[in-house]
């Protein structure tokens, strides 16, 4: 019975790992411990039969192609619980960032980048595309609404484009289209702690799908667009709610 010989590669002219000692020049790649502190706290271990330590082990070996054809790294936070826990410090997330962007834009998963380029198009920044006058109208209507059903709350503010004030709070797209009660306990908190604050009826939008995608330009479009609206309102601290 014939015998296959393995043959192995020889080293590509270029690698992520060449591309990540340049990112990354404090985490040496080289010095994992495979201790498993990554993995064991990731959300995303075990998806796609993949964690943080296999996948830092294929980029150390050499295997970008089978990487790059994983779905695994569009399943990862990004939270950098593995990079508080890796004794060597090695910045998965970093990695991860770099390997999405390294893949063709059509074809990185469909609803982030849809939801990514129907923020970029927005006034209001919103993934869902969410109008000015439509986001004004449901916080006015909701907070109508709570006022009158809780007298307690009966002075409760939730104003839009007020000058000067000391917070600028964003708000997770979805709540004012699909759940505008879920807006109501931060506007409480607010209120019974006496805090300053306002929403911008543009860019209000608190998520970046921009940035899960690695779309470096309209991730700072985003960015850009949410820090001008606070300078215009002449706000002192911008609040990410997300």
């Amino acid at each position: 019975m014939a015998e296959t010989a393995i043959k192995i590669k020889g080293k590509a002219e270029r690698s992520f790992l060449d591309d990540i000692k340049a990112l990354l020049p404090e985490g040496n790649l080289s010095l994992c411990l495979t201790c498993g502190l990554c993995s064991s706290g990731c959300p995303a271990t075990g998806l796609e039969d993949m964690d943080p330590r296999k996948f830092l082990r294929m980029l150390v070996l050499g295997m970008d192609e089978e990487v790059l054809k994983s779905d695994w790294p569009w399943m990862c936070t990004m939270c950098q619980r593995c990079v508080y826990v890796c004794p060597m410090k090695i910045d998965i997330p970093q990695m991860i960032f770099n390997i999405r962007a390294a893949r063709p834009r059509d074809e990185r998963p469909k609803g982030i980048r849809d939801s990514c380029d129907v923020a970029v198009a927005s006034e209001s920044c919103s993934a869902m595309g969410t109008p000015v006058e439509d986001f004004i109208f449901v916080v006015n209507d909701v907070l109508e609404e709570y006022r009158e059903a809780q007298p307690e709350f009966a002075d409760m503010q939730a104003p839009i484009d007020k000058q000067g004030a000391e917070f600028f709070i964003n708000q997770n797209s979805r709540e004012p289209m699909t759940e505008p009660d879920e807006m109501v306990p931060l506007w409480k908190i607010l209120h019974l702690a006496g805090v300053d604050w306002t929403y911008s009826s543009k860019a209000w939008a608190a998520e970046n799908y921009c940035l899960f995608l690695a779309d470096n330009e309209n991730w700072e479009h985003l960015v850009r667009a949410k820090a001008a609206q606070a300078d215009r309102l002449g706000v002192k601290t911008y609040l990410n709610t997300e």
